[in-house]
């Protein structure tokens, strides 16, 4: 049986006695690290040179750090609210700040997106990993340490563990202990918000080495509330769910996108009409409505993803993820979301949440190991996942800019889509929002060409913007370039045309048909503002962690950042703001953010600025 700890720095000098002083540790990506255990061990170290101290780990999850005024106001409130006490990471604080002790080593395979631009510490020692190797280059590195979050569980008196939201590479690693390819010790953190998930991850006490349990190392999960679903995002989830077959496979990625493309599915679901008048309106192209899958779910999707994400508890609540294999409808890998997330995993029934499986990455996001299963329960498969970026030739951006610097990582995408090539009737979709904003002006994130690629052009398959599907799939160049030309923003088709035709690329008779032409925020917006105004597609679809009052903040704030961008305008936020009346409502928000009374100049333009921003975000 497991040691038993209820002081933090106990169990780390019980590390360093059993593992010895040259401790290369594997924290598990995001939710499941175990952060007293790692900072007492960091603290251990800082202190004692002799110590080298290695930590190999994955989306490294902070707080947020609000800068202005308003976000401050904004967001400590919400801050304390959701976050706690939640414990931030040593070796974070000292990675931000440069101060990383010269025995201390921290090494990530994926960040938490764009956390780590220009922290030259961090950029230097990520390794670009598809996640699935991951667990095999930690061993590489001589890994001797796991240490992880549990939930703890007693059944006729004996006691378990559940490696709860991170099985991925945790099970990969102790099956090759088990198979006498690894030697390490795991320790343990028990945390009594962790849903005890049952399955493969539900493991019997001498598995651990030692645990640390007690109320003083409780704490509240990270819980990073969900934000709203803008029109983009709902037009690239609703043209995505027109691409899902009833019966067949889903796997969906990081983001809004994903809860928008769960609503959408929800919509064609108990809806089909309204879902195709939905796309009709949203859809330039009749060649897009032809291929519409717009039906009801009869026989259900199974899911298969490496993160489950609360839009697919949506599904399941909404009688659309009901397909069975073997008994489960749902192998995830794992978790991280809302506080209603692990609420929703704590309190279902038994035998609701035996139908959801936690697994190894090499189950979720490879074929390899009982293909022939995999094979049959993986039918008609939608791998969709997120890119920042992507070329007319249909290579795909989404992990780093062409400098180097890495903004987050390959994760599983290049494994899904992988899996897409390799599995009849499959497809692997990459959704791109087809412009950024720049500080002063609109950018395309569909670009002639670009100094790096994540997903090559020989993987094209199938690009979604919020103007539509590009199905490129075993074409030529030019038929690529015409299908991506006619889903990028229409303020740059034309400068995106001249690149492919002085390339010699494109025919130069060639010209974008007329229905793609009008591809314009504002064409969005009234499209799926009829939908909007039904209440089909909420701002939050899922919930939301954020009071009402914040939620009425939220898109004014939004609003007042992209002024900030383009400064021109500011005036006209500021004089609108200075000369209108705060109704009711209004005064409630400006109460939030400590500007009811205002005491400072600086107060008082705040206070007219978020005043103009409430007033112009309820029209829109």
């Amino acid at each position: 049986m497991p040691k038993k700890f209820t002081d933090p720095g106990a169990i780390a000098e019980d590390i360093i006695r059993d593992v010895g002083t040259n401790l290369v540790v594997g924290l598990p990506l995001g939710l499941g690290k175990a952060n007293h255990i790692a900072n007492a061990l960091y603290a251990r170290a800082a202190t004692d040179r002799a110590i080298n101290l290695t930590f190999f780990t994955a989306l490294t999850l902070e707080k947020p750090r609000p800068k202005s005024l308003l976000e401050r106001r904004f967001i400590t409130p919400v801050i304390d609210r959701l976050f706690g006490d939640y414990p931030d990471l040593a070796y974070a604080a000292a990675l931000h700040a440069d101060a990383l002790p010269p025995n201390i080593k921290v090494i990530e395979f994926f960040f938490l997106a764009g956390k780590w631009l220009h922290a030259p510490f961090a950029q230097q020692h990520y390794i670009s990993a598809n996640y699935t190797h991951a667990s095999s280059y930690l061993l590489a590195r001589g890994l001797n340490v796991v240490t992880q979050l549990v939930a703890k569980r007693i059944v006729d008196g004996e006691t378990r563990y559940s490696l709860s939201c991170n099985t991925d590479t945790s099970l990969d690693l102790l099956r090759a202990r088990a198979e006498g390819r690894a030697s390490f010790k795991v320790f343990g953190q028990v945390n009594s918000e962790l849903p005890f998930m049952p399955g493969a991850g539900d493991l019997a006490a001498e598995e651990f080495s030692a645990v640390l349990d007690g109320p003083e190392t409780d704490f509240p999960l990270f819980a990073p509330p969900a934000e709203p679903v803008s029109d983009t995002k709902y037009a690239i989830g609703l043209h995505t769910a027109g691409l899902v077959r009833d019966g067949g496979t889903l796997q969906i990625g990081i983001g809004q996108i994903g809860d928008a493309l769960a609503q959408g599915l929800i919509v064609r679901h108990r809806d089909t009409a309204r879902f195709r008048e939905i796309m009709r309106r949203l859809s330039p192209g009749a060649e897009q409505s032809l291929a519409l899958e717009a039906g009801s779910f009869d026989k259900g999707l199974y899911g298969v993803s490496e993160m489950l994400t609360e839009a697919f508890i949506g599904l399941i609540e909404a009688g659309i993820l009901k397909r069975d294999v073997d008994g489960v409808a749902l192998h995830g890998a794992f978790f991280l979301g809302p506080k209603s997330l692990y609420r929703a995993l704590r309190e279902m029934p038994p035998d609701r949440i035996a139908r959801i499986q936690m697994m190894p990455v090499s189950f979720t996001n490879e074929l390899y190991g009982d293909e022939d299963a995999k094979r049959r329960a993986r039918v008609d498969a939608r791998f969709i996942n997120n890119a920042m970026m992507a070329t007319l030739m249909g290579a795909a951006v989404s992990d780093g800019l062409e400098d180097g610097q890495v903004i987050s990582g390959v994760g599983g995408q290049y494994n899904f889509v992988a899996q897409a090539f390799a599995l009849a009737g499959a497809r692997a979709i990459l959704t791109v929002e087809a412009t950024r904003q720049g500080k002063a002006k609109a950018h395309s994130n569909i670009r002639w060409a670009y100094g790096h690629q994540t997903i090559p052009r020989h993987l094209r398959d199938i690009t979604v913007t919020e103007y539509g599907v590009a199905d490129l799939r075993g074409k030529s160049d030019a038929d690529v370039i015409a299908a991506m030309l006619a889903v990028a923003d229409s303020r740059f088709q034309g400068e995106l045309t001249r690149q492919a035709k002085d390339a010699g690329k494109l025919p130069k008779n060639f010209e974008i048909p007329a229905a793609h032409r009008e591809n314009l925020p504002e064409r969005i917006k009234a499209a799926l503002k009829p939908a909007r105004e039904a209440g089909l597609l909420p701002w939050f679809p899922f919930g939301s962690d954020f009071t009402d009052v914040e939620q009425r903040l939220i898109p004014a704030l939004q609003m007042l950042q992209q002024a900030q961008r383009s400064p021109l305008q500011l005036p006209g936020l500021l004089w609108q703001g200075l000369t209108r009346t705060p109704d009711a409502a209004d005064h409630e928000c400006l109460a939030r953010l400590g500007l009811a009374q205002p005491s400072t100049f600086s107060e008082r333009a705040y206070r007219a600025l978020v005043s103009a921003a409430l007033a112009r975000s309820r029209d829109v």
